[in-house]
């Protein structure tokens, strides 16, 4: 597999807490599995935040920000051991087949933060 790139992203926690309590928010940035993911979750702000970072991190990585798709066309869950994995969906679907990324989420009591990285060769 060859590298294509790196991304990171930090971000306070309190921003996303804000955010969410906005209409529209949640469903402009996560789609119907995220949602589902973090009602399971308990619709923690840190968990919100960390999958926001997450998204983000991916973006940098690809190297082109949020210029051709939109946040809810990268989708992360989590498998059965609790590792967080992306998935790409609508427009960028194809992405699946050409990429594979590894991506790790954390947070502490003020930030989220992610890290993606991105190899050539799908799933």
């Amino acid at each position: 597999m060859n590298f294509i790139g790196i991304g990171n992203d930090i971000i306070e926690i309190n921003r996303i807490e804000k955010a969410i309590k906005k209409a529209n928010f949640i469903t402009k940035v996560f789609t119907e599995n995220e949602i589902k993911l973090f009602e399971i979750k308990g619709n923690r702000a840190e968990f919100f935040a960390g999958r926001f970072a997450g998204k983000e991190a991916v973006s940098k990585a690809l190297g082109t920000g949020f210029r051709e798709f939109s946040l809810t066309d990268i989708e992360i869950l989590n498998n059965e051991l609790g590792k967080p994995y992306v998935t790409f969906k609508n427009s960028i679907e194809s992405y699946n087949k050409k990429y594979f990324i590894d991506i790790s989420i954390s947070h502490c009591k003020e930030y989220a933060t992610a890290v993606a990285i991105i190899f050539e060769g799908g799933k």
